[in-house]
Order: C-alpha cells, then structure tokens, then sequence
C-alpha cells in the first residue's frame, strides 16, 4: 500500500515480553525500532542482542536497533530526532521483585526517571501515543477475585509493584493535563511459554525469579529440585494460585493496544491475562506432562510478600480491545518445553 508502515518504539524490546513483541509488530505490519541497555539481554552477532537476531531470522526482515539506556537523556532526544514514532511501547525497566526490596533505590531510579525522560523526550518530539506494561502488582493484596481493572491500586508489598503503580500514576496525570496524549496501561498476569519456533523465550540471568522457568530447568536437568514457597495457603492444594498468560497471547494484547490508541481513546487500563488460576502444584504436573520428565520439588516456609492467590477478570479487554488469550495451559507449557530443550542454557 501507499502509506508508510507506522515506526513504533519499543524500549527495552530485547526482553523476554519485548522480543515476542516485536516479532508480532513485525507480523503485524508495523515497523518497531527496538532500544535496549542489555541488562537483561544477551549480546549476538552484528551487535544486536541474540533475541533480536533471532526475530530476525524468523519474520525474514531486519530489526533496526540501538543500544540506549532510557535514562541517558541526551540519547533520547537524539533517537527521537531522527525517527517519526507514531507511538511508543514500554518495557524498559528493572523487574525482580526480590531484588527491588534489595535495592529500592536502583529500582525508583531506573523506572521512574527513565520513564519520566521517555515521557519528556515524548512530549518535545510531538509523540502522544504510548502502550505502557504495568503489572498486575500493582493491586497488591487482592480484596477480591477475578481481579477486575477497578480493583484499587497502590497497596504494593514491594518497590517493583510500586514503580509500576507510580508511572501508571504519571500517565494517568499526564493524560489529565494533555487531553491530546493517548496511553493505554496494561497490567500483565503471569507471562509464560515461548514462540512456538522454540528459538525465542524467557532467558532468566541466575536463578529464576520466576516459577515456570525455573521448573523447566529442574526438568531439563540444569537444576535439581525445585522449592515450593508454602502450602499452607487458603487453596485447593494449599500452594499459591496465579493466573498465567502465554507470552504470544500477551504480545497480540499490545497489537490490540496500539489499534485502540487510534481511537483517541485518551487513558485506558486493562488487564491481560486468561481469567483463570492454576496453582504451583498444577503448573509443576503440567510441566511433567509436557515433558514427559519427572519434576522433583520440596515443600519450604513462605516467601515474604507472596499473595495466596491472584487471578484476572479479563472481559474488559475482551469488550474494548476485542482482545482474548487463546492459549490454554497445555500450549504454554509444550511452547516452553520446546524453548527450554532447544535452549538447555539459554540463549
């Protein structure tokens, strides 16, 4: 066609979500520039991160990147000044729960200045579009389930879940004040899986933070057990319940995302999950089926800040973005399977 395809800038987009994002963009005819600082991605050839260069060789297109730190003011305004972005997608940003109680400064410093330049380098260039990934700790403790977008917000347990409800706080203002900005803020469940290709997916640096990744090393051998946190939890089996979202699913959300911002639909919050809560003994037996392996795991104390259970309503995405995850649990699991025997050490 005769329109040139939209540019959209993606920070942080050599991440676990980013990656599969940008892929999607691609697929779905948007042309993404990536940014990223490489603290949570692994350096391939040609200077791209190896996920990237992995993209690439699936879609058959190159990805334009550049090595940037959001917070490097300067580099923003340089990158923005020598392309046209009809919107920007935000991932950048520090992510392990454990490490913001740790290091609280790192975490404010990271993710809300380097949000606030993004947000000020926006504004000088005239780009008023932005898809922000929040998160689903931004509820905190949950007073109710499924846990709808009108859940109060702000009761976070740790410096993580409060960075995110901070910025979701800062766009929410600056939309107040700008009635000609967009932003659409979308609070993500659990992410997990990998692009059925098996050449991309979650590659945790150290030990897992998460759940699923660190049950697929145990299944794959890289780690010997796995440590269950609690099962005395008010739950059908005791262990804690969350809601996980296949990381495509969760990609094709933010393709819906940058639709919807077409509208001038002003700020909208949605969630993004599948509406339904598997507990870590499930997760651990779905694992084992996908794999055909054995996962061996031992039962210890709770781990401070950890909700019982926490799971989404998800039907406004459904009704406003015409968004709905179409993966079940067993995809999720075959994907990361795949991901994790192809890639015994990551990438």
């Amino acid at each position: 066609q005769g329109t040139m395809a939209e540019k959209i800038l993606v920070t942080g987009g050599a991440g676990y979500i980013g990656s599969h994002c940008v892929l999607e963009l691609v697929e779905a005819g948007y042309v993404p520039v990536v940014i990223d600082n490489f603290h949570n991605a692994i350096r391939g050839a040609d200077a791209l991160p190896e996920s990237l260069r992995r993209v690439q060789e699936i879609v058959h297109q190159p990805i334009l990147f550049q090595e940037l730190d959001i917070t490097d003011e300067a580099a923003l305004q340089e990158l923005f000044s020598k392309h046209r972005f009809a919107a920007v997608m935000h991932f950048a940003g520090l992510k392990a729960v454990g490490e913001s109680v740790q290091k609280p400064l790192e975490y404010y410093r990271v993710n809300l200045t380097g949000t606030i330049r993004l947000l000020e380098t926006m504004k000088a260039h005239g780009v008023k579009n932005i898809v922000f990934s929040s998160s689903a700790t931004v509820y905190g403790d949950p007073r109710y389930l499924p846990l709808d977008e009108n859940h109060p917000v702000g009761g976070c347990t740790n410096p993580y879940g409060k960075s995110k409800y901070f910025i979701e706080e800062m766009i929410r203002d600056l939309c107040k004040a700008e009635r000609d900005w967009n932003a659409i803020l979308l609070r993500y469940f659990n992410p997990i899986g990998a692009h059925e290709s098996g050449m991309i997916g979650e590659d945790p640096q150290g030990i897992p933070n998460n759940l699923m990744p660190y049950v697929a090393q145990v299944a794959v051998g890289r780690r010997e057990f796995l440590s269950v946190f609690g099962n005395d939890y008010k739950t059908d089996d005791g262990t804690g319940v969350r809601d996980y979202i296949h990381v495509v699913d969760l990609a094709k959300g933010h393709i819906a995302a940058l639709k919807k911002l077409k509208e001038n639909c002003g700020c909208k919050i949605y969630n993004l999950g599948t509406g339904t809560g598997y507990s870590v003994l499930q997760m651990v037996q779905a694992m084992e089926k996908a794999s055909g392996r054995k996962i061996k795991y031992k039962i210890t104390s709770r781990r401070e800040g950890d909700v019982a259970s926490c799971y989404a309503n998800p039907a406004l995405a459904e009704r406003e973005l015409g968004w709905k995850a179409a993966f079940g649990l067993d995809k999720m699991c075959e994907d990361l399977w795949r991901w994790q025997l192809q890639n015994p050490t990551g990438f």
